[in-house]
């Protein structure tokens, strides 16, 4: 009997001014558009089925780029390597920029693109490297998200977003 209007005596105190928090009572992140990159694509090769999956190498030839504070032009050499297992398929992607003032960024974009019944989806986080003494070098220290805008042409879109 002492033990239970013990247990219920805590239970009380320790529910006195809680309330339960559902995912609407949490705002989300909120995000500012950076860029959108216009990547054009070489041949895709496959190296074929690895112990971790099937490797596909697709060249980056080049493109260009443009947002609100910076623009320029994609520099061919990049690459974009996929590793592929079931219905998910894992993306590295590795390629430079050069903005029209003569600014060179690396940038290394990890991804997944993933079907299933909840239909396809490819989402990807950038990461950038600018010169620490640039204009650009906001760059180094932020997180982005980005995402495909699909479309006619001879490569991808990817709109670029800066988390907030």
């Amino acid at each position: 009997m002492k033990r239970t209007f013990i247990l219920i005596t805590w239970l009380t105190i320790a529910s006195m001014g809680l309330h339960a928090q559902t995912a609407t009572d949490i705002p989300g992140p909120e995000t500012e558009f950076v860029m959108q990159l216009k990547v054009k694509l070489g041949a895709p090769y496959s190296v074929g089925e690895t112990p971790k999956g099937r490797r596909t190498v697709v060249p980056i030839t080049g493109g260009t780029f443009e947002g609100p504070l910076l623009r320029g032009t994609i520099l061919e050499g990049g690459a974009d390597w996929q590793l592929a297992k079931g219905n998910r398929t894992e993306i590295e992607a590795i390629y430079s920029i050069k903005t029209d003032d003569g600014v060179y960024i690396h940038i290394r974009n990890h991804g997944i693109i993933a079907g299933g019944d909840g239909g396809f989806y490819f989402k990807a986080a950038p990461q950038f490297e600018a010169p620490e003494d640039s204009k650009y070098a906001w760059l180094n220290n932020a997180l982005f998200l980005c995402a495909p805008a699909w479309g006619p042409g001879e490569g991808i879109t990817l709109n670029v977003w800066k988390v907030k």
